[in-house]
């Protein structure tokens, strides 16, 4: 991590303007309170770094200026020397006194909206690296003018009130009553946000469905890389719901919430919803755990407002993402709000842990194409019966069975077996989906990702599977030991999974020298003098039937 840090730094400088500042905020120093940030003066090119402390930084702020494509304005953590994040806890929190802002209830980190600096909106900005926490209406804070305040019942921990360009990035959101929070209206909206690698759970308000670990309305909004988490306990709001133009949510881990995802109209903003890309959402590669309890979609697509003209009466393109249900009653993959409202899913891994006739593709309206699915045996259209209005075609495509063949269920592992009947049974994706959202990466565990193998057909789900290379042995000799003189060789071996067990298989090592099982080192100081053969292998950690091994040397002499 520290060498991410500098690498940052060395290439921000390259690119800034020659009047870029660094502002280090840093325990011990002359600059060790986020307050004392210029804020209201920040200028394009300029960095906020804020580093970890072992203690939170309880205060608050407004980020009302502007940099540009080559020089955002970035605020990022330093984390300590076990990784952690800075955090910064809206609890009990102080804002400034040279701030003064609007909805100063609404968020942790506000961006756009203020007096002082003077702006409306906010553009250019990337908040990367940092724990934030605690906008919640269980909490309070003081404001600019020395009063306490308590945040509202639609506070979140990042509240982007108007902004354009914006990117949070491997941040830790949570405790609050939103967690992430994009607003947008009818005069103005928020654009190009890009939210990737964050981990966002334990928000909501307790027995309220108004309150998300993610609640969006955006012109061009993309999620990927990202972990959200159950909500908090007792909230019942929705994981991720949006109400933007230009959706994209692909290559994220989403498990809980009252649905994973509930894309609706973009009720407050007429500019969003005259926008052709109102009309076209793309949801691809996540993987969605559905939990049991609360309702039983996983997926909404139109609208709530119940002005139905406003929905978005598009079409949802839903393809390669794994859905897995824990419910012990029915599960439904999606919810297309009225029939005007429609879905192409196809390559989607489909797997309920209750009984097949437990899982339906839809529930009471929509209009739905199927190409290329799996689920349990028994699957249904819906489990309305007569009510339901809409339509289900393409069902001769769908595979079915018991077992869709994942690694390891139990530990989340949703990875597939080469025995996996998921394997190669894709098809091709939709046109409208190419290029731009080709099935390219996968999620990596956990707020990363990583290529998508190129192996014949797509397979189902969000995952591909790719047969790993052989193993093999790299270090082809080992050097002699000299008595009594500290010896430290490191073994290289390749393919399977990347992660190696060691062993002594055959022989054994010159006295005094000792293999590190885990890391593949060999080390210590050899106490007789001689000459020793044996065999070390490498067993793959992640299949007990792949190994390799090689014989080796080693003499142990008195002098080098």
């Amino acid at each position: 991590m520290k060498i991410f840090i500098l690498v940052g730094i060395v290439v921000f400088s390259s690119l800034s303007s020659a009047n870029a500042a660094v502002y280090e905020v840093k325990p011990n120093t002359a600059l060790d309170t986020i307050a004392e940030v210029p804020w209201a003066t920040l200028q394009p090119g300029d960095l906020v770094l804020i580093h970890w402390r072992s203690t939170s930084y309880n205060e608050k702020w407004v980020i009302g200026r502007s940099g540009t494509s080559a020089a955002p304005i970035t605020v990022r953590g330093v984390p300590g020397p076990n990784g952690e994040l800075p955090v910064i806890d809206g609890r009990n929190a102080v804002t400034p006194p040279g701030l003064n802002f609007w909805s100063e209830t609404r968020g942790v980190i506000k961006i756009g909206g203020s007096n002082v600096p003077a702006s409306t909106s906010a553009s250019y900005i990337v908040i990367e690296n940092l724990e934030i926490r605690s906008g919640h209406p269980n909490y309070a804070f003081t404001d600019d003018s020395g009063a306490q305040q308590t945040y509202s019942t639609s506070a979140s921990s990042i509240f982007v009130e108007l902004g354009e360009n914006i990117t949070v990035r491997n941040c830790r959101i949570h405790d609050s009553a939103n967690g992430f929070f994009v607003a947008s209206s009818d005069d103005a909206v928020s654009r190009n946000i890009l939210v990737e690698g964050n981990y966002i759970f334990g928000n909501g308000v307790s027995g309220s469905i108004l309150q998300h670990n993610n609640y969006t309305a955006a012109f061009n909004i993309t999620f990927q890389y990202n972990r959200f988490g159950p909500l908090r306990s007792g909230a019942p709001g929705v994981n991720l719901k949006d109400r933007s133009a230009g959706l994209v949510v692909r290559y994220n881990w989403i498990e809980g919430g009252n649905r994973n995802i509930d894309m609706v109209d973009g009720e407050d903003s007429l500019i969003i919803r005259n926008s052709p890309e109102y009309r076209k959402t793309f949801v691809y590669g996540n993987v969605l755990i559905k939990e049991d309890g609360g309702n039983n979609q996983a997926v909404h697509y139109g609208g709530d407002s119940g002005t139905t003209a406003d929905y978005r009466k598009g079409k949802l393109y839903f393809y390669n993402n794994t859905l897995y249900s824990k419910r012990a009653g029915t599960t439904v993959m999606m919810r297309l709000s009225t029939n005007d409202e429609q879905c192409d899913a196809r390559n989607n891994l489909l797997f309920n842990e209750s009984a097949g006739t437990n899982m339906a593709m839809l529930a009471e309206a929509g209009t739905l194409n199927l190409a290329n699915n799996w689920a349990k045996t028994g699957w249904r259209n819906s489990h309305e019966g007569a009510a339901f209005t809409g339509s289900v075609t393409g069902g001769g495509t769908m595979l079915a069975g018991t077992v869709p063949g994942f690694v390891d269920a139990a530990s989340q592992d949703f990875k597939l077996l080469n025995t996996s009947p998921a394997v190669n049974a894709g098809t091709v994706l939709h046109p409208d989906a190419l290029p731009v959202n080709n099935a390219v990466r996968q999620y990596s565990r956990h707020q990363t990702s990583e290529i998508r193998p190129v192996s014949g057909p797509f397979d189902l789900g969000a995952f591909e599977f790719a047969a790993a290379a052989p193993m093999q042995i790299g270090t082809a000799s080992l050097p002699n030991a000299v008595f009594h003189r500290f010896y430290d060789q490191t073994l290289q071996a390749s393919g399977g999974s990347g992660i190696y067990v060691w062993s002594v298989s055959a022989g054994s090592l010159p006295p005094g020298l000792w293999l590190d099982t885990a890391t593949g080192i060999i080390r210590g100081r050899a106490r007789l003098k001689g000459t020793w053969n044996f065999t070390i292998t490498a067993q793959d950690a992640q299949n007990a039937t792949a190994t390799a091994s090689q014989v080796y040397t080693v003499i142990s002499r008195l002098h080098s």
